[in-house]
């Protein structure tokens, strides 16, 4: 637990957005960031466990502030944040493509949105504990290695034959535009004389 501590010491110690926004409710307050920090994720807990939108919120946790780091990797020089946050978007979609199989199962379970949100801070992380990292090292990367050229052989396969669809399906509307266009004579685009017309002829 001293190591936990530790850690959460050394974060709002950081020049972040979360720290900023808490060294200016410290300033405001007078109450020191550990315990501001301590209050709004037991707020947050309680509201994840008892409140209503928990799914909305412990989505916007697990994409907003990624978002906005993201933007901030790519406008960097460097390229060690825009590794780090693109491994894990990574584990977002495979998380996300897991959950949509089994959302129905597990959103019944009391402690379901507390956990997803843990888990979604924890891929977050900052470098030496960062869950997105760890599960790209030991299970991602292995299973891409493993099947990598499978998956390729499949996704040429199946983009040559869209390609092939599209392009059945845009000669066969070409060739109904054109016989449609054949068929139309100027007289049929005239249309039959009206009565008024014949009588004034």
């Amino acid at each position: 637990m001293d190591g936990l501590s530790q850690r959460v010491e050394r974060f709002l110690e950081q020049r972040n957005l979360v720290t900023d926004v808490l060294g200016a409710l410290e300033a405001k307050t007078g109450l020191e960031k550990r315990y501001l920090a301590a209050g709004a994720v037991t707020l947050l807990s309680l509201y994840l466990l008892f409140g209503y939108g928990a799914s909305l919120l412990c989505n916007l946790i697990g994409f907003v502030y990624p978002a906005y780091a993201s933007i901030k990797a790519i406008e960097s020089p460097s390229k060690d944040d825009d590794t780090a946050w693109l491994t894990y978007w990574v584990v977002y979609a495979l998380f996300g493509l897991a959950e949509f199989f089994s959302d129905l199962l597990l959103s019944w379970f009391p402690f379901y949105y507390v956990g997803k949100c843990a888990f979604l801070l924890f891929c977050m992380a900052p470098r030496p504990w960062n869950g997105a990292l760890m599960l790209y090292q030991r299970v991602v990367r292995p299973l891409f290695l493993r099947h990598h050229g499978a998956v390729d052989r499949i996704v040429n396969n199946l983009s040559g034959r869209a390609l092939d669809a599209a392009a059945g399906i845009t000669r066969n509307v070409l060739q109904a535009l054109a016989r449609s266009r054949a068929g139309v004579t100027p007289a049929a685009v005239a249309g039959p004389s009206t009565p008024l017309e014949a009588d004034s002829t």
